[in-house]
């Protein structure tokens, strides 16, 4: 889950964190808050997760070809994609536990490798996102992470720039896109490797852009099935705006546009994706013990020329054999 200690602590990882303008490592957190617009957006979190719950059920036990949900879970677990996707999941979690980011980018890289069409692994990966995004929203809400101004300026263009992208990705041919979206993902990679060269100024004024920056990351996030955070995310912190503020705003407003655009998926897109969401949802349930030990093992430049380096070959490998 992306909750992270949005308080910076003097711990070593998170002053090496907020030099880089990445976001904190998962810690505990200790703030409250309560304004009526933000109980208005929690409570909203919890009635679409509800909903987003109840629909996946009753896919499950009402299978239009008459198999028993027991059936369909059987077949699932006995099926590959069930299983790559859990392992994807499983990496991706990891590397957004360790870094704070990028789990968008570094899923639909490996599931374009697997040979997910770009529709289909988008859609997957912001499927399975609504609920982890949705739980973190709502603990920022709680702890006083977010504030109500950045929020409503990102949330409107985040959900229209969702839209749109997803439109985009389910109305192109999978074969024709795949060489845009591989090419995104490698400069994503590259991106990623950059920010070990950064040096982060802090600076209190107000955010500029929010609304064309919103509009962009939410477009690049659908169509590469990732980028939310490194593009809003770390734009915000990584320009010196208040880090605990900064995250817990983007990640709420994160949670409705991951919601629009898996329902805008699970519309356009014709094939269904449900056994690559649901290795993603279980392989990053078991994924927070090792981002853990990988965070105090590794130092934060390690992990990101790692990271970094392994989105951009496997995109440049994605690239290569879309274009061969």
């Amino acid at each position: 889950m992306k909750i992270r200690d949005l308080d910076l602590s003097d711990h070593p990882i998170n002053a090496e964190h907020q030099a880089l303008g990445l976001p904190p490592v998962e810690q505990s957190l200790t703030h409250a808050a309560d304004h009526p617009v933000l109980r208005v957006a929690s409570w909203a979190v919890i009635f679409l997760l509800t909903g987003a719950t109840m629909y996946l059920l009753a896919r499950l036990f009402n299978q239009a070809d008459g198999h028993s949900a027991l059936q369909t879970v059987a077949e699932t677990l006995q099926g590959s994609a069930f299983w790559s996707a859990v392992a994807v999941g499983l990496l991706a979690q990891i590397v957004d536990g360790a870094l704070g980011m990028a789990y968008g980018i570094t899923s639909t890289s490996f599931l374009l490798a697997t040979g997910s069409s770009p529709a289909v692994a988008s859609a997957a990966v912001h499927i399975a996102e609504v609920f982890t995004t949705g739980v973190s929203g709502i603990a920022h809400i709680k702890l006083g992470n977010v504030n109500k101004s950045l929020f409503l300026r990102l949330l409107l263009p985040g959900m229209t720039g969702a839209i749109a992208g997803a439109w985009l990705l389910s109305s192109v041919d999978g074969k024709a896109m795949k060489p845009f979206v591989s090419a995104y993902l490698l400069l994503m990679g590259l991106y990623v490797v950059s920010k070990i060269f950064r040096k982060i100024k802090p600076r209190r004024d107000e955010p500029r852009h929010v609304a064309k920056l919103g509009l962009l990351g939410g477009f690049v996030d659908a169509v590469g099935g990732g980028g939310w955070g490194p593009v809003v995310t770390t734009t915000l912190v990584g320009t010196g705006h208040d880090p605990r503020m900064t995250i817990g705003s983007v990640n709420l407003a994160e949670f409705f546009l991951t919601f629009v655009s898996a329902i805008a998926f699970a519309v356009l897109v014709g094939e269904q994706p449900w056994p690559t969401v649901a290795g993603l949802v279980v392989g990053g349930l078991f994924a927070a013990p090792f981002a853990a030990y990988l965070t105090s093992r590794l130092s934060t430049r390690t992990l990101l020329i790692l990271v970094g380096s392994v989105i951009s070959l496997i995109s440049t490998y994605n690239l290569a054999r879309a274009l061969g």
